[in-house]
């Protein structure tokens, strides 16, 4: 259930997606006018909606909760409709209808156009009027924040970095020199954007020296990144991600990484320097990319959950690489077993060899 001081009519909500109203209220109404009496404040799940509030039905599971919810409006299917007690919102896609509704409802109204006074802003920083930047901001030299971008408090953005139209950074966010966010993207809290990446090389004594991050990074239109995640500058040429990546939270990208387009990376999943990943991918939550040369991985490829992908990937579909959990004693029973099938499998051949 959710609290929110904007409100809308059904028919201003129905017209946003798309959809169309029809049910118990709606079948017995010939005047669109009345239609917008019914008033929307807020959202709600099927189980806990109250009066005002809009629910979504997408899930079979949630079926049973339908013929007794109590919310105003239900936005669903044409084929669950009949079973629904209020009016209904009919979309060929009620998840994604709802996703539109619920945009709506952010309150973004509260970040007023302008500069905190606590903000250090560098004289050649060029800041668009139509920004927000927030307490405790700072804003290095060269930097261009675009309009209606939002930059909340403790953020700080890097040298010659370009922030584009309509960004939101929440706080505590810290943006490297050389750093380039296309329009409309979001940055959650405590992430890294443009660090250097982890280049060491041994010396003659074997004791580590850097090499120097000299690349950039590049982030196109309506990226999402989630918080704590961290994406390395490049080495040299710049690191890459694609418009519409969406990024969860605790993510490591290394340096010269490529994303294509409209991938989704889950949480935890850690990807290894140089690696590319294709447009319209899916890494699933703790999987891992690395090997002994890049990996590439084409478009249209899943990622299952746990999955380390060491090798590139050229063919679309669904890799998993998981393996099931079982108590220790099994497991280590098991993982012993492993290290002999290579003995194992000798033996077979061999005595495959002398069967007549």
């Amino acid at each position: 259930m959710s609290e929110n001081k904007k409100s809308f009519t059904l028919a201003h909500i129905a017209e946003h997606i798309g959809a169309d109203i029809v049910g118990p209220f709606a079948s017995s109404v010939t005047d669109e006018e009345n239609v917008s009496l019914i008033v929307v404040n807020g959202l709600g799940s099927l189980g806990t909606a109250a009066k005002g509030e809009l629910s979504h039905l997408s899930g079979a599971s949630y079926r049973p909760m339908l013929p007794t919810t109590q919310a105003s409006a239900v936005i669903l299917s044409r084929e669950d409709a009949p079973n629904c007690p209020v009016p209904c919102l009919i979309a060929a896609r009620p998840y994604l209808a709802f996703a539109r509704v619920s945009q709506l409802f952010e309150d973004l109204d509260r970040f007023k156009p302008g500069i905190h006074p606590s903000a250090v802003i560098a004289s050649d920083a060029i800041v668009d009027d139509l920004a927000h930047v927030g307490a405790h901001v700072v804003i290095e030299s060269g930097v261009q924040v675009a309009a209606h971008t939002i930059i909340q408090s403790n953020c700080s953005i890097g040298q010659d970095s370009v922030i584009g139209l309509g960004c939101r950074i929440f706080p505590n966010v810290s943006i490297y020199p050389n750093v380039r966010l296309g329009q409309g993207c979001t940055v959650h809290s405590g992430a890294v954007l443009g660090a250097d990446g982890f280049g060491f090389t041994p010396n003659e004594k074997g004791h580590f020296e850097a090499i120097a991050q000299l690349g950039g990074l590049r982030i196109g239109d309506n990226v999402s990144i989630g918080a704590g995640t961290m994406i390395d500058c490049g080495a040299i040429d710049d690191t890459v991600i694609g418009t519409g990546v969406k990024i969860d939270n605790l993510v490591q990208i290394g340096h010269n990484c490529r994303i294509g387009d409209h991938s989704l990376i889950c949480g935890s999943v850690g990807l290894a320097g140089s690696t590319e990943i294709g447009s319209h991918c899916v890494l699933a939550g703790g999987s891992g990319v690395g090997g002994k040369h890049p990996v590439k991985i084409c478009d249209q490829v899943v990622i299952s959950v746990k999955t380390t992908v060491t090798q590139s990937i050229d063919k679309p579909g669904v890799y998993s690489g998981s393996t099931i959990a079982t108590d220790h004693a099994t497991w280590l029973r098991n993982a012993t077993r492993f290290t002999a099938l290579s003995e194992l499998f000798r033996r077979v051949k061999k005595l495959e060899g002398n069967t007549p």
